[in-house]
């Protein structure tokens, strides 16, 4: 088993999230599709922060063009990819749309919160706990797999 391997199993033994929301851009729209944990792998790149950052690998989502066609065949359309670019509050891009998919999807208001994956998912829908990422996110790194 190489090191993504290890990491995207010992990420996965630990999260909270039974399924996860991926997040992608596609002509210019914002889809998102629910996948489970193996769905979800076949995104999933290595990476290495900077050293400022520690240098850390970290476990990231990378979706090519090719994979962003083909899944936003069978994703749901959520809206307009510029709206959600267009970021406010202070929020970053993923926090705005893990908003968007809170408040479309529970009807609740949506709080930013700290909580780390192997607590929880980021949303809770009939029972089922749903982490929200989109592509291009960081799902965690070494030294957090580490800590756990």
């Amino acid at each position: 088993m190489d090191k993504m391997e290890r990491m995207a199993t010992l990420y996965h033994e630990h999260s909270g999230a039974q399924v996860y929301a991926l997040g992608f851009p596609y002509a210019h729209s914002l889809y998102v599709a629910k996948l489970t944990f193996e769905q979800l792998s076949a995104y999933l790149k290595l990476d290495r922060a900077s050293s400022k950052r520690g240098g850390f690998l970290k476990l990231r989502i990378r979706m090519k063009a090719a994979q962003r066609k083909a899944l936003a065949e069978i994703a749901e359309l959520v809206g307009d990819w510029d709206e959600l670019i267009e970021v406010k509050d202070g929020w970053n891009r993923g926090e705005h749309f893990e908003r968007v998919l809170t408040e479309r999807w529970t009807g609740e208001r949506w709080t930013k919160d700290s909580v780390r994956f192997d607590q929880c998912g980021d949303i809770q829908v009939d029972g089922v706990e749903i982490q929200i990422k989109l592509d291009g996110a960081e799902l965690t790194n070494e030294k957090v797999l580490a800590g756990l």
